[in-house]
C-alpha cells in the first residue's frame, strides 16, 4: 500500500480521485490547493503526489518546483483540464513523471498512478 497526496481543488474531483486511490488499496491525503499540500508533506511521507495544475493560493506547476527542491525522491503526477496548462507543464520534463487530461476514468487515474509507482519502487 502506498501513501499518496491529492492536491485538487475541485472538491468533486478531488473525492473521485481520493475514491478510487483508496479503493484500489491505497492510502490517501487530500488537499484543497497547493499550499495545504505542502502542510502536509512537512507533516508526513508521501510515495506519490498527484496534483491538479490550476489552483488557487499555490498551483501545481510551483508545487511541482517546490516539491522537486525539497522532497527531490518524490514523484509527481500532475492533472489539468487545460490544454496550455498541459503543456506548460511538459516544460517540467525532468520533475514530473506525467501529466494527465481530465476527463479522465477511475481505470486511467489508477493505473497512471500505479505505473508512476512502480517506475519508483
Amino acid at each position: 500500500m502506498s501513501k499518496i497526496l491529492i492536491a485538487e481543488d475541485d472538491t468533486a474531483v478531488r473525492e473521485f480521485v481520493s475514491r478510487a486511490l483508496v479503493n484500489a488499496g491505497h492510502e490517501v491525503v487530500t488537499a484543497a490547493d497547493g499550499l495545504q499540500a505542502l502542510q502536509a508533506l512537512e507533516n508526513g511521507a508521501f510515495d506519490l503526489l498527484l496534483s491538479d495544475i490550476v489552483m488557487p493560493e499555490l498551483d501545481g506547476i510551483a508545487l511541482a518546483l517546490m516539491v522537486s527542491k525539497d522532497w527531490p525522491d518524490l514523484p509527481i503526477l500532475l492533472m489539468t483540464g487545460y490544454a496550455a496548462e498541459r503543456q506548460r507543464a511538459h516544460n517540467l520534463d525532468a520533475l514530473i513523471h506525467d501529466v494527465i487530461s481530465k476527463p479522465f476514468t477511475l481505470q486511467q487515474i489508477c493505473e497512471a498512478a500505479e505505473k508512476v509507482l512502480e517506475d519508483n519502487a
